[in-house]
């Protein structure tokens, strides 16, 4: 009985010692509330996640992640703030790895930004039900993600940032030259830059999942960087070397 005792703690301080999560902020690509080239009017209304360029499209963050084999859908949570549309959770089928994005009404890009950014520092927990086990998002993450357009190139942000803690928090910014405008802000949240932009870019999911691949296996931070620019090549036909400069890691 003792012995049986002790194989089932090990089983559950495995589980909990192993589990990832990850929390992705994502602005809907707005043609009316962003300053962006405009889109069709289906992929930029900024108030339709169904449709939406970075949700509903086919290489959205909902849609690509539904459609891929590594990611399994787990549920829709509601959500209590107005400013976000559509809440989702996906757990990631072969690791203890969770996965919760929010969409964003587009005309609240800022709102977004700063929330990325805070849950950056280590600041806010959302506490999520998920069969019956609590997880706990937002700040007590262990990557943040930031996807849509880099609205810190039409706004500045009045924030105090600092990290809240010594808990180590990654980071990837997919928006246009997003190393330049965020990493002013970014410096001051402690967390680490692990892929951002040094141009324009078309923020779409398939980098975001090919740069977690790497990061679930816990590669290192070159060798993550190097997946996201592999990824951002073989569906935008760039070349390596232009992913590459596009692409990077780190101050």
């Amino acid at each position: 009985m003792k012995q049986l005792v002790t194989i089932i703690i090990f089983c559950i301080s495995c589980t909990v010692y192993g589990q990832k999560k990850i929390h992705v902020f994502v602005a809907l690509c707005d043609n009316v509330h962003q300053g962006i080239v405009p889109v069709s009017k289906a992929l930029g209304n900024g108030q339709n996640p169904r449709t939406n360029l970075y949700w509903g499209a086919l290489y959205g963050v909902k849609t690509h992640f539904k459609r891929s084999k590594d990611w399994e859908f787990v549920k829709t949570i509601p959500s209590n703030n107005p400013k976000i549309l559509e809440r989702i959770v996906f757990k990631h089928k072969t690791t203890n790895t969770y996965l919760l994005a929010d969409a964003y009404d587009g005309k609240y890009i800022k709102q977004t930004t700063i929330d990325f950014l805070k849950a950056s520092s280590g600041e806010g927990t959302e506490q999520i039900n998920i069969n019956n086990k609590k997880l706990n998002f937002g700040g007590s993450s262990d990557l943040l993600a930031y996807v849509g357009h880099d609205g810190l190139m039409e706004f500045n942000l009045d924030i105090q940032l600092q990290p809240k803690n010594t808990k180590k928090r990654d980071a990837i910014m997919l928006a246009c030259i997003s190393k330049d405008y965020f990493k002013p802000y970014l410096e001051k949240t402690g967390a680490n830059p692990l892929v951002w932009s040094t141009g324009l870019m078309s923020p779409e999911a398939y980098t975001l999942k090919w740069a977690l691949d790497g990061w679930i296996l816990n590669e290192s931070d070159a060798e993550i960087r190097e997946r996201a620019a592999k990824a951002y090549h073989t569906y935008q036909k760039c070349g390596m070397r232009g992913a590459r400069r596009l692409l990077v890691t780190g101050y």
